[in-house]
């Protein structure tokens, strides 16, 4: 029996990535530093703002003290928070997608993105509501492709049920996500927002839209301990 679905936040609910990929480049075009949106898509949407920034200094061979990193994604927080708070966001049918499994099971929100810039967005979308526990960046845990997201948002939603993770559905847009919600042990659903179904054979069902996501279908993929049939 399905037990609890696992939303991933910015591209699954928000179509938020186009914002901070413009907050990253802002940032680092003070700097005199280039982000293409290719190369962003390519190698470092997964990645938490830490991650990201780590990873673009190791790749690049920059030269930084210790609080440039720091400074970076204070910044960059501030800025995707303004760009958060000032467009209308969510992709076609995450409202109802959200209120759909939250009328059958316990959601939780397990993403890379930092909590405050989650919670905005949910406030404004009157969906905050319908989660019962969000394991972000803010939470200090590795990112994706690691499991620690999803390992931490079961643990907090286990004050409200006990769970087995193969009974548990995680909706995901990229390979990190989909890498990081199997190593902790559950099922997977991928939406094609951001990436294309080709990049997303890891999981159980693709769908291009959040409407396509049923508790039926869902149900089917945990009833069946794998694929869709």
């Amino acid at each position: 029996m399905l037990q609890a679905v696992f939303f991933d936040f910015d591209g699954v609910i928000a179509d938020s990535e186009p914002l901070h990929l413009r907050a990253y480049q802002s940032v680092l075009q003070r700097d005199g530093i280039e982000l293409g949106r290719e190369e962003y898509y390519a190698k470092y949407l997964g990645y938490d703002d830490l991650g990201l920034f780590r990873a673009l200094v190791k790749d690049r061979g920059l030269q930084h003290d210790g609080g440039t990193i720091d400074e970076w994604i204070a910044a960059k927080s501030e800025i995707v928070e303004d760009l958060l708070s000032s467009a209308g966001v969510l992709f076609p049918g995450a409202v109802e997608c959200v209120k759909r499994c939250a009328s059958r099971v316990p959601l939780a929100v397990a993403s890379g993105a930092l909590e405050p810039e989650i919670a905005l967005v949910l406030d404004h979308a009157g969906l905050r509501e319908y989660f019962h526990a969000i394991a972000s960046a803010s939470d200090g845990v590795r990112g994706k492709p690691a499991p620690d997201l999803y390992m931490l948002a079961m643990a907090k939603l286990r004050d409200v049920k006990v769970l087995n993770p193969g009974s548990c559905i995680a909706i995901e847009d990229s390979h990190w996500g989909l890498e990081a919600a199997r190593s902790a042990g559950l099922r997977c659903v991928a939406v094609t927002h951001t990436y294309p179904a080709a990049d997303l054979t890891a999981a159980d069902l693709v769908v291009e839209h959040l409407s396509e996501i049923t508790i039926p279908r869902l149900e089917a993929i945990v009833r069946d301990n794998g694929r869709e049939p």
